[in-house]
Formats: C-alpha cells, structure tokens, sequence
C-alpha cells in the first residue's frame, strides 16, 4: 500500500482535478482549430453544456481542512487569456525587454500538440483505469469531473485518449453510488447525441472492438476489480448504443455472432476454473467434490434450520402463527430466485462479475427481437451455442450405438472438455432467453434510469445539433430497448424455446446419472469423479433453465406444451443422488407453481397427475432403461404430499410394482427392490390417510339418508292423512297402500333426491372399493418380503403391512355403514315402488368386498412368525409391534388359537437373561433355501446384552397393551398361565432394563385374571420373606405357609411350573418386594373387599 501523498485521498483527487484543469487550459480545442484544421461540426458546443470557466470552477472545488465544506479556491477569478500563436509569442519577445530573465517559448504546432497528447495518452492510461475502480466515492466524483472537462474542452486534442475516457465514463455508468452514475448517465447521454451519425457509430463500433478483445484476457487474469469493469464498460458501450447497432456489429451474421458467443464462452467457460492465486482457489473451492461437505457448505445448510427455529420460537412467544407462515414462504421465495450463477463460475469471479456478464448475454438476446428487421434472427442466432449441445448428443448417441463405456468415453480426447462446453453454452442460452422476460426489462430500467434532462433542455440540445448541416445523432432513449409482446415476437420466442427445450430434454443428455456408479449393463463400476462432477454441473444448469423458460412465457409455458415434456423430468431429479440437481429442480417445480397461478407444487403435479402417472406407467415397463422409477414415484408421493388424492390413478402402476416385487421381479432386478418397497410405503401411508375418512364419511352419509327417508316418510304421512280425509268426506272409509305408493311417485321431487342418494352412495362404494384394492395389492406385494435376511428390506415391508392393516380395517368399517344405507334405501324404495332405482343401486355391487381383513390377516400371519426369529434385533422389535396393531385391530378372537400354536416363537425371547448363555443349544433346522437365493450364513454368536433387553422390552409391551385392550385381550386366553408364569419369572429377577416393562404387563394381565397374578407372586414373595407374616382374619382360614407351602427347589415355584423353565432369571429378594408391593397398591388392594 502505498504510503504519503500517494495513498492520501485527498491528495489524488486533487492531483487528478489539477491535471484536468491543466489539460484544459493547455490543449483546448479552440486554441488549435486552425492548426489541426478542425470544423467547426467536429468541437464541441460549449454553451449547450458548460463553458471552460464552469469546468475549472467545477475542478477547484476542494475541502477546507477539516470542515468538509467545498469552496472556490483564492485563484478562482483567475481568467484564462487565450493562447497566442508563433509570431505573436516572437514579437513580443523581440520588443519586451527580457528584464533579465529566460524565457519558455513553446512553439503550439501541430507536431506538439500530437507529440503531447500522446504523451499524455500514456498517463492517462496508466492512471484513469486504476481510479475508475477505487473504492474511495470521492476520488471516482473527482475523475468523473476530469472526464466531463477534458472530453468537453479537448476533444480534438486529446482525441487518442477520447475512447480510453469513454471507457473510464462507462464504468462509473454502473458506478455504486447513484450520484455518480446518474452524472455519468447524464453525460453519456450528451456525447452520443453530440455529433455526426458517422462518428458516433464509428466510436461505438471502435470501442466494441476493442472490449470484446480485452475481456478475456481481463477475466483471466488475477484482478477482479478490472474484469469487472471491462465488463461493465462493453454493458454500457452495448445499451447506449441501441439494439440496430449491436445487431449489426455483434450478431448480424453467423460468423460474427461466432465470435461473440466465443468470446462470452471463454468468460463463462469452466475452462478457467483455476485462474488466479492459489489461495484464492482454496477459499472459493467446494470441498464436497467427492463425498464430505465442507463447513461452509453445513453451515449454509443450516442457516435457514436456525432462521427458523428462532422465528418459530419467536412466534409462539408472540403467539403470530401468520409470520411463521410467512416467513416460510420468503425463504421458498429466495431459494427460488433465478437464474442463478453458475456452479463452476464461483471459481472464476464474484458474483456481480457473473450478473454483468449475463447482462452482456440478455442484451444480446434483446437486440435480436427488439429489432424489428431480422424476423426469425433469435432461433438462428440461438442455433449456435446450441451446437455444442448438439454435438454432445451426437457423441453420446455414437457410444451408445458402439456400446462403448462412459470411463473409455470420458477419457477420450475432447469428451470432457465437450462436457463443459455444452454446459457453458446452456448457461448463455438460459441468459439469452432471461433477457425476453419482463424481470430482465425490469433490472435494465433499474440500472439505467431515464434521462433526467427536462423536455426544454433536450429541445434546446436537439436544435442546436440542428443548427449544423449535418445529420447527428439524437439522445438516446432507453424506450428502444422495451420489448413489446407482439404475436410475432411471441411466436419467435416460442419457437426459439421450443428448440432449445427439445435438447434439454433429450434422453441421451440425461443417461450418465450423477451418483449412478454403474452403466445399465453393469460393466462401469467406477466412473470418474470428475466426469460426474461435470455432468451434474450441466443437469443442474438445464434444470434451471427449464425455471428460466417458465418465467419468461408466463402461462404460455403450459399452453405450448412444454409444462408436459418437463414436469417429469424435474420430478424424476428429485431423487438425484447430488443435492446440488435436487435443490435445482425442487426451486423450478416452486417457480413453475407459482408462475403457472397453483398455490403449492402439489397442485401443480395433482392437476397434470395424468400425464405424470403415464410417464411412470411408460418407464415401469422398461426397468433396464429406467431403474431410476420406483425412486421417482416413491420421492413424488413423499415429496408433493398429494398421493392420497392420486389413489385412483395408481392402480395400474401397482400392478407393475407388484410384479416386480415378485421372485422373478426381483431375481431380475434385485438392485430395484428396496426402492419399490419405499415407493409401495409411500402408496401404503396414503391409504392409511385416506382410509381413515372413510368411516366418518360413511357414518354421515347414513344419518343424511336417515334424516331424508324420515322427512319423506313424514310427508307421505301427511299427505295420506289428507287424502283418507278426502275420501271420508266422500264416503270412502280407508286409504289403500297404492293410493300411497302413487303419492310418493307422483312427486317427482322424491324421484330426484333418491337418484341424487343413490349416485352419491355408488360413488363412495367404487372410491371404497378403489382404496381396499390397492390396499389389498400392497399387502400381497410386501407380505413375502417379511422372510428376508436384508434389515431395510423387512423394516419397509412390517411399514407397509401395519399401515395396510389399519387402511383395511377402515375400509370394512366404512362398508359396513354403507350397507345400513342401502338397506335404508331400498326399504324406502319399496315402499314407494320406485323399482327403476333398484337397478341402478344394485350396479355397483357386482364386486364382493365384504371381508378382507380376516383373509390378508391369515396370509401375513406366517411372515410374522417367520420375521419374529430373525436374528436382528431391529427387525424383531418393529415385527412385535406391527403384531401388536393387527392383534389390536382385528380383534382376539381370531388369534387365540394362533398364539396358542405359534406363540412359542414369541415366548422364548423371554426364556433367556440377556446376561446368560444358554449352554448346549440345539442346532436349528436349516429353513428351506431356494435355488436363486443368495444366503450369507448366519453366525453362531448371540445377539448384545443390550439388544437383547431392548427385544425382551418390546414383547413384555406387547403383551401389556394387548391384555389392557378388551378387544385383543382373549388373544392371550389360551396361553395366559404361560405368559404370566413367564412375565413374573422377569420381574422377580430385577434386571435393570426389564422391571418396568415387566410390571406394566403384569397389571395388564391382572385385568384379565388377577386370582393368578396374585397367586404366582404371593407364592415367591411369602417364600422367600421370613417376618411379618400376615395371619388369617379368622382361626378358620388356613395360614399362607398352608396355602402356599414352601418349595424344595427353584424349579417347584408356581411361575416355573407355569410358565416353563428359564435361564439367568435368579430371583431378587428386594425386587420380588418391591413388585409385590407396587402391584398391591396398583390392583389388589381395589379388588378386596372388607
């Protein structure tokens, strides 16, 4: 850092207003028009902006000390003289007397004054580029004044360094600080309106030239500050000059647009991902490149978790749920903001670099359609980044047709580097199509204001111009940059995104899979990090694109047919193994929601859900092309949460689903099982959701039709009795049954609302029948899997099958009601002789669907015995505890004589103390394996203390809320002795871990016969205390030491010889007490009587 006058502020902003004022005095144009031979068309009009007087004042301005207030300088009534020419300077010399001392004599030629501004040229281009980006506001105001005075008064003179000035000007154009950059807008304004047409476009074509050379050697360097401000300055050069110059400098031909896409390529290229200093690499860098995120990217993560969790902790201290909601939506709301920089380009600049370089690109999309004389120029135009696409899909589309692998294919010569390529000219597209939209003309209207200048100052500017017989150039208006959506227009920008989107979409962009380690034929174990790395840049790119796509056209997206060629694709991204693809497509689907008028993303997908459930049904017919589905529908249920309204369009899918679910499914496609399951659970939870309505709505719909058939009823009632009345008077003396059943049809209204009725029951009979179908394909497709050696495999299927149960049992519970109402129904039909309406009720009952939970329940119950003796202690506990719910929900009855055959197999998880090896177990029968079966043999080694205690936990909680429940307590009839011998055997050891469960299932198996409970603790507990013996209430009952004698041995306990023999359950005295005690408390004592 510079140190004294040069690293002072002040000290340079004064340097650099002298040196203005300098030139101005000694180089101003019209002290040389006669020996540079300027016109008088090529200087610049003076009094239309300011005169040389103005300017210095303007220069001199400088703070007085410490005040920070800006006065005129003591020198400032200082007039300039003006200069003399050779032979005035020689008389004057020849006549005046010398008084002694020399004299500088400056001969002002035409040779000088080149020789000087040259020289001057090399120190302003030294100088002025470094000051435009200096962080200092005061010394960027003090050159944007020096600017204005020498492009004002030295024009000609200094006119080597007008487009080094003009460049200057263009970077505090965007400056910061809205002061200076309206000044420089106001300015720029000035010099494009001033002077010949010639001039001006010459100017302009000049300094394209030049920019467009110089920005990447400036994006490659090191420097950010001065990539930026080149780019900044060809921004400006571009949106000043208008959209007819740019078209016709830029891109109005294939080649030069070429070049000018080459250019932006070589910016934006992935290519220069390790430009700079290393330390700069190793702070930008991600180090999640292969599989660890780094603490910048967690801690990113995060941020929004806490965000939330302290506006949620704030809003319930306020008790505003609505600012909690809000807040939501503001963070969904940014995360979704597009476009977006680049992955890569975080490696290569700042982001503002990146929005001045995408702002190059939209002006460049702009011209071509705010041009009114290339028609069709924009898809042209767009054609040729779009051919690195292609040729990628080329190249793909020939290893495919070789069947060559993606590793041999990576590493060939170019394929990488025609990786990124494409990806960099995704990027210019998606920019390109950003520019069409109304939020790109937005930004542009931010960042270049209108003039400022008043209609009578710009009137007297234009008639000054005018003054001089020569066609000059107007100020130019930022209107000729407003995009009108004419039909033309319209259907170029259509047609444009029509084409792009066909490539983005293409199958073969999509077949490398970031995070698939293997190719479909399985050759490709391994791919190269980097290659996926790449390739998830560019699916991450076009995903975002699609987002770009659905802002520009608005509802126009749907309309053309793009919403159905892409709404899949970003759904099936999802589940894509890179977070940064999945966080892409999740903010599309929210941008598409939105701009498409849906209130969530689950609308978005519900309302198109044909076309996505076809796409499924499609891809589950050709697994080897697409392994990805089952991951794609499990995610989209998950994900959209509207899966339950989906029911009815998922039942050909589950047929697919359960044939792959199948042995010769699974044998062929072992790889895809888990994620069926997963999609399968997530099908399975839907139901259970929306089963659990059916019962309510079945019930209502009962007491309506009760509520109706009595009101008619009540009705007809009246009616008869004033017909009976007629009749009386007449001299009939009764009412036929007819004469009613007439009253009834006579009404038509009756007819009406029985049809009505009658509808609404049909529909909720087949809407009932739909859900205990696909419940019914569930069970039958996860059933089998309970027999698995794999843990996930069984945990998802025990999911599915709990959650099917409860769905099931609702959906007879709802049945039930509906068949009250029909019965209502057709007994009022009857009565009424409405006998038309009778078929119409009776069409919806071809189907018998009256029992199937009982039946499903007797198919799983097998798994479940074989699932109980798996030897992983998760599996086991989940299996307890989907027992325990289908015992709970289909009733005892149907499972006592089950647990009293297969109850073994659940009672002998209690036989043995986690803390003791049972010695000379028998060796168990190896289970019947099938041929394609691959079996890892299972060890010898028992399960961890721990697991044990927590599996021994699980069936004592079992066995407690079934003998608490009366509905499922007479499961455990047959079996109770065993059972309570078992559970008073543990809680009578006192193992840590076990007396609490232990105790819960005793008071449970109390409420089914305390007398036992009673009887097998009493006996250890008056065994082993040897004081305080309670005596009888009176001489003639027997003592306890009668009752209960003490036993011999251990082995001749009650409990032993109930519940069978255990091992490592030694009794604790202390325990035994304490149980006792508690249950005493808990249930005896309510049960004696006084």
């Amino acid at each position: 850092m510079a140190s004294g006058a040069a690293g002072n502020i002040e000290a340079i902003n004064q340097s650099i207003r002298g040196l203005a004022e300098y030139l101005m005095i000694v180089l101003e144009d019209d002290a040389y028009s006669l020996c540079l031979e300027m016109s008088l068309n090529s200087k610049m009009n003076s009094e239309i902006y300011d005169s040389a007087d103005s300017f210095i004042k303007e220069l001199r301005r400088l703070p007085i000390g410490d005040q920070g207030h800006e006065v005129l300088s003591e020198y400032s009534d200082v007039k300039v003289e003006s200069k003399k020419t050779v032979n005035e300077i020689q008389e004057q010399d020849n006549s005046g007397p010398s008084k002694g001392l020399p004299t500088l004599t400056v001969n002002q030629t035409k040779e000088w004054v080149e020789e000087t501004s040259a020289n001057v040229h090399k120190l302003l281009s030294a100088t002025f580029p470094h000051i435009c980006v200096h962080p200092g506001k005061k010394l960027r105001r003090g050159l944007l004044a020096a600017i204005e005075g020498i492009l004002t008064k030295c024009n000609n003179t200094l006119k080597e360094s007008k487009l080094l000035l003009l460049e200057c000007l263009c970077v505090l154009v965007v400056d910061d600080s809205e002061e200076i950059s309206t000044s420089s807008q106001e300015f720029l304004r000035y010099l494009l309106s001033f002077g010949k047409i010639e001039t001006v476009e010459r100017d302009i074509a000049e300094m394209l030239s030049r920019l467009i050379e110089k920005l990447p050697k400036m994006v490659l360097e090191d420097e950010d500050s001065f990539a930026l401000s080149s780019a900044q300055q060809l921004l400006v050069v571009m949106y000043f000059s208008g959209p007819r110059l740019v078209v016709d400098r830029l891109l109005h031909s294939p080649v030069t647009a070429a070049r000018f896409f080459d250019v932006l390529a070589m910016c934006l290229g992935q290519h220069s991902v390790f430009a700079g200093s290393l330390e700069k690499l190793l702070l930008a860098r991600s180090s999640s490149m292969g599989y660890i995120h780094s603490v910048a990217e967690l801690k990113s993560q995060s941020h929004l978790t806490r965000d939330y969790q302290s506006a949620l902790t704030a809003a319930q201290h306020e008790g505003a749920q609505v600012k909690e909601i809000g807040y939501l939506q503001e963070n969904i709301e940014k995360s979704s903001e597009l476009p977006r920089m680049p992955p890569w380009f975080v490696n290569v600049g700042s982001q503002k670099l990146y929005q001045t370089l995408a702002q190059i690109i939209r002006l460049g999309g702009l011209s071509l359609l705010a041009d009114s004389r290339y028609e069709g120029h924009l898809s042209a135009i767009a054609d040729i980044p779009l051919g690195y696409l292609r040729k990628l899909v080329s190249e793909i589309r020939i290893r495919d047709y070789n069947k060559e692998s993606w590793q041999s294919w990576y590493y060939r010569t170019g394929s990488g580097q025609l990786l990124r390529q494409a990806s960099t000219a995704v990027c210019i597209l998606n920019e390109m199509i950003f520019g069409l939209s109304d939020k790109a003309l937005e930004n542009l209207e931010q960042m270049f204001p209108k003039s400022t200048v008043s209609g009578d100052e710009l009137e007297k500017l234009n008639s000054g111009l005018d003054d001089r017989d020569s066609p000059t150039c107007r100020v130019h208006e930022p209107s000729t940059w407003n995009l009108t959506r004419e039909n033309s227009n319209e259907s170029q920008l259509i047609d444009c995104i029509g084409r792009i989107l066909h490539e983005y979409v293409s199958p073969e962009v999509w077949n490398f899979s970031p995070g698939q380690g293997s190719s479909h034929d399985g050759k490709d174990e391994d791919l190269p990090l980097h290659f996926l790395h790449d390739a998830a840049m560019l699916h991450q790119v076009i995903i975002e694109g699609i987002g770009i796509f659905n802002m520009c056209l608005g509802k126009g997206f749907a309309f053309s047919g793009f919403m159905h060629s892409s709404l899949y694709l970003l759904l099936e991204n999802l589940v894509c193994p890179n977070f940064h693809v999945r966080a892409a497509a999740d903010a599309v689907l929210h941008v598409i929601s939105k701009t498409s008028g849906y209130l969530s993303v689950g609308q978005l997908v519900l309302e198109n859900a044909d076309y996505v459930i076809d796409s499924i049904c499609q891809q589950l017919r050709h697994l080897d092309l697409h392994p990805h589905v089952p991951s794609v529908l499990a995610a989209m249920l998950s994900y959209i949460g509207v899966a339950q309204k989906m029911l009815p369009l998922l039942e050909e899918p589950m047929r697919s689903v359960s044939l792959e679910l199948e042995i010769l499914g699974r044998y062929q496609h072992p790889d895809l099982t888990i994620p069926f399951l997963k999609a399968v659970a997530e099908i399975a939870k839907s139901l259970k959701r929306e089963a659990f309505l059916l019962p309510t709505e079945a019930e209502s719909f009962l007491q309506h039709v009760k509520v109706k058939i009595l009101e008619k009823e009540q009705r007809c009632r009246t009616e008869s009795g004033q017909s009976s009345r007629l009749h009386h008077e007449e001299g009939a003396s009764y009412c036929t049954h007819s004469d009613v059943a007439g009253c009834h049809f006579a009404d038509s209204s009756v007819h009406k609302e029985l049809e009505e009725i009658t509808f609404k029951l049909n529909s909720s009979k087949r809407y009932r029948r739909t859900i205990g179908s696909i419940t019914a394909s569930c069970l039958v497709t996860a059933t089998p899997l309970l027999a698995s050696s794999k843990q996930p495999m069984c945990l998802v299927a025990l999911d599915i099958l709990e959650d099917g149960i409860l769905a099931l049992a609702n959906v007879e519970a709802a049945y039930r009601h509906e068949t009250q109402a029909k019965e209502a129904i057709e007994e009022f039909i009857q009565s009424c002789s409405l006998y038309q309406l009778q078929d119409s009720l009776d069409a919806a009952d071809q189907q018998t669907d009256e029992n199937r939970l009982l039946p499903a329940m007797n198919k799983i119950w097998p798994f479940f015995i074989v699932c109980v003796q798996n030897s992983n202690p998760a599996v086991i506990r989940r299996c307890l505890a989907a027992v325990r719910s289908s015992v709970q929900i289909c009733g005892g009855d149907f499972f006592s004589r089950r647990f009293h055959t297969d109850g073994g197999h659940f009672w002998r998880l209690l036989t043995t103390s986690p803390f003791h090896t049972k010695q000379n177990v028998r060796k168990e029968r190896m289970p019947l394996q099938l041929p394609y079966r691959n079996v890892v043999p299972s060890s010898e080694e028992p399960m961890a203390e721990v697991s044990t205690l927590k599996v021994q936990a699980s069936v004592l909680n079992m066995i407690s809320e079934l003998s608490q429940n009366k509905k499922s307590a007479s499961a455990l009839a047959v079996v109770l002795n065993k059972v309570t011998g078992l559970v008073v055997g543990i809680a009578c050891s006192g193992i840590t871990g076990l007396q609490d469960a232990a105790l819960n299932a005793l008071q449970g198996l109390a409420s089914i016969d305390p007398d036992l409970v009673w009887l097998l603790l009493a006996d250890v507990y008056y065994s082993v205390k040897k004081k305080d013996i309670p005596l009888p209430p009176t001489s003639e009952l027997p003592e306890i030491n009668q009752v209960l004698p003490p036993p011999s041995s251990p082995k001749e306990y009650l409990y032993v010889q109930y519940g069978g023999q255990t091992y490592g359950f030694e009794i604790n005295v202390s325990a035994v007490g304490v149980i006792f005690r508690k249950l005493n408390f808990l249930v005896f004592s309510s049960q004696m009587y006084s």
